[in-house]
């Protein structure tokens, strides 16, 4: 005979299996997701090709998978993160969005590329840039590992701060 004042034993619960929309819902709140990077993640995790395109679908004509939103939002990110367009065309390309989705995300970039690769120079060799050929060399280099195009790099590389 038990205790009676002992507690109750407790019953385990079932662990219910989530649905492809509701996985592919969780990997939303998140972050934002492609189409395609969704899609690739739900069968990833072990969801047919036909139900994770499906889920997918489900979504976004409800709104919660946008990939114009996706873009914009990825060309912010990156942008402020010391990234030049041509990386993040190329980064908006694996995707799978197309030339017109990724010209219309990079126009929603306000700023300036000079400036941003500027910044960039400033932050990795002090406030007034590179001053020596090597150093130059250097902060080119890295403009241009960071996808920054060749006019933005001479402008980066050769100023005046006081400019």
């Amino acid at each position: 005979m038990q205790d009676p004042d002992a507690p109750a034993p407790r019953r385990k619960r079932r662990v219910q299996e989530q649905t492809p929309v509701q996985r592919a819902l969780g990997l939303l709140v998140r972050r934002e997701h492609s189409r395609k990077e969704l899609t690739r993640k739900l069968q990833a995790r072990g969801i047919e090709t036909e139900a994770a395109a499906a889920a997918v679908e489900k979504l976004r004509e409800a709104g919660w998978q946008d990939d114009t939103r996706f873009a914009e939002n990825l060309v912010r990110i990156r942008s402020s993160t010391g990234y030049g367009p041509i990386h993040i065309r190329a980064e908006l390309g694996t995707h799978g969005l197309d030339s017109e989705q990724i010209a219309a995300a990079m126009e929603t970039f306000d700023g300036d590329w000079t400036d941003n690769a500027r910044e960039l120079v400033c932050r990795r060799f002090g406030e007034a840039g590179p001053q020596e050929l090597p150093q130059r060399r250097k902060a080119a280099d890295l403009l241009a590992r960071r996808g920054f195009d060749g006019d933005s790099i001479r402008r980066a590389t050769r100023y005046d701060p006081e400019d």
